[in-house]
């Protein structure tokens, strides 16, 4: 039997009194999410364990039934793997936005204004050439996503996820060293102080750097958002994680179809095939259709794929309610419903398995490490009481609760 997972990113929230007290899960037409829960069997899943924060690179690693605890070394690692920067045995990488900062010093978005690559491209020389040297380095991503690698630099620090404050003064955020390793020795690298204080200069000479490029020039007379600093946040070391194949037999060859380059990156570390579609955004605009034929394609001739989606995430961080819901019923519409009028007509089983990583309330606009809801099905599955696919009749689903890793290993045995 095949398998296919279709991840939601963000797709996850609370109760909503604009929209009666409902979820946009709730709220939304999802049609086929809804006759996949009835036909197939639910359950929720722990996807953040104890200790970390509720991110996508953790949760994603989760679902993919990997132990946090053994191979996470943070986004910035995976997203050079996606970029295909190699990373030496003492670069420190660290995902980098370039944000937008109000003239009062308060976060305005984690996304520099909805940035585009072909805008983020002269943004990144910039820095480069201004701020870079032979410790410093910054490599372009997609959108606002960025890397930046710091030779020597020591991954014990704290950093603020950029998502995760908006609104807030970001003076008082900036990065620290954790607390009693401000002078923690590793050979060849930085103390963590050494390594907060470099970050933290890099942060501030950013908004000087940033403010002479056209781009911002440009948007100012617009009124428009600047993308005006920098923000790195979550680094680490070149991971050691095993291939998916590696972990578990059932899986001799697969792919991941996605946008965003953390979830690219984290499919290399897997040993998964990266398809890149073009159209893909990552936003409410992506190409649904393309990724979808993508998907199939690679249904066809491999093991196993896992299909994310961005779009519902980027909506909660944006509070935008309306967008959420249309990027929910997108998903079940554009997604969903193709997938599984196609592959029911394949000789072979599919099993197909849906759920979000995490949740991203619109009203709180950050990530949150609730269980998320999640549905199974495949010919012949027996299946449970729940009618409807939402995060509260999967309370009552047959898989009840599942943690982390459970979650591949189920599918696995199937």
């Amino acid at each position: 039997m095949k398998t296919i997972i279709i991840l939601g990113d963000g797709m996850a929230d609370n109760p909503i009194e604009k929209l009666g007290g409902k979820t946009p899960l709730q709220f939304a037409k999802t049609p086929y999410m809804d006759m996949l829960a009835k036909k197939g069997r639910t359950g929720r899943l722990v996807t953040v364990p104890e200790g970390y924060t509720p991110g996508s690179e953790v949760a994603n690693t989760a679902i993919l039934g990997y132990d946090l605890d053994k191979v996470y070394e943070g986004r910035g690692p995976l997203e050079a793997a996606s970029i295909g920067y190699d990373m030496d045995s003492l670069d420190l990488a660290l995902r980098c936005n370039i944000i937008c900062v109000r003239e009062d010093g308060t976060i305005k978005t984690h996304n520099g204004g909805n940035l585009q690559t072909e805008d983020a491209k002269p943004l990144v020389a910039l820095l480069n050439e201004k701020l870079g040297s032979d410790k410093v380095k910054w490599v372009c991503g997609i959108q606002y996503r960025h890397l930046l690698i710091i030779k020597g630099g020591s991954k014990h620090i704290v950093c603020a996820p950029p998502h995760d404050h908006p609104n807030e003064q970001w003076r008082p955020l900036l990065v620290k060293p954790e607390e009693g390793m401000e002078n923690f020795h590793e050979e060849g690298r930085m103390t963590p102080q050494e390594t907060a204080d470099l970050l933290n200069d890099l942060i501030l000479k950013s908004v000087d750097v940033l403010a002479q490029a056209p781009l911002n020039i440009e948007r100012k007379k617009q009124g428009a958002d600047l993308a005006n600093i920098i923000w790195p946040w979550s680094g680490g070391y070149r991971p050691a994680m095993q291939t998916l194949m590696e972990q578990y037999p059932q899986v001799k060859t697969g792919a991941v179809v996605s946008a965003v380059d953390l979830i690219q990156g984290i499919g290399k570390y897997a040993g998964l095939d990266i398809v890149k579609v073009e159209g893909a955004t990552g936003l409410w605009n992506t190409n649904y259709e393309g990724k979808t034929q993508a998907a199939l394609n690679n249904l066809k001739h491999k093991d196993f794929v896992f299909l994310h989606v961005e779009a519902s995430d980027e909506a909660g961080h944006d509070g935008d309610i309306d967008l959420k819901v249309k990027t929910i019923e997108n998903l079940d519409s554009r997604m969903i419903g193709p997938i599984y009028e196609e592959v029911s007509k394949w000789s072979e089983p599919v099993c197909i398995a849906i759920l979000p990583d995490h949740y991203t309330p619109v009203e709180l606009r950050v990530h949150v490490g609730e269980p998320v809801p999640f549905i199974i099905y495949y010919p012949g599955i027996t299946p449970d009481v729940v009618q409807s696919y939402d995060e509260f009749t999967c309370v009552g689903g047959g898989y009840g609760i599942l943690r982390l890793q459970e979650f591949m290993q189920t599918l696995m045995a199937l």
